[in-house]
């Protein structure tokens, strides 16, 4: 599967930001579909995950409350909604794939990643 995430920008900290990552090559219904973000110098974290059917989801602590991961099966896409972005939230933000179950915050665990779209927030 291939992985297109787009949606970044620059935005004031308090400000909104919609992250999407379209999916091509097969359906991602049965895929567990996982943000992480790496800033400059930093090793990649993971941010948000959502399970196959959107009923499940996980979030990191330092976004809990601001942000929230949905997914649309039908259109083949996963979103990531900021909210009151914090100057913090700058990085890199990636979007991946995974089959299977359990666990879901380990980098390594997902063999399909998209390129990566640049969130940077001002002070």
């Amino acid at each position: 599967v291939q992985l297109q995430a787009s949606g970044g920008g620059l935005v004031q900290a308090g400000g909104s930001l919609r992250l999407s990552c379209v999916a091509s090559g097969r359906t991602i219904s049965g895929y567990v579909m996982g943000w992480f973000r790496q800033a400059p110098g930093k090793e990649r974290e993971f941010v948000a995950v959502i399970n196959w059917s959107g009923g499940s989801t996980h979030y990191a602590d330092s976004v809990k409350g601001r942000f929230t991961i949905s997914r649309d099966n039908g259109r083949n896409t996963a979103y990531l909604h900021m909210d009151n972005v914090k100057p913090e939230d700058t990085a890199v933000h990636f979007c991946a794939a995974k089959g299977g179950s359990g666990s879901f915050s380990d980098v390594d665990l997902y063999p399909w990643w998209g390129q990566g779209t640049q969130v940077t927030v001002s002070s």
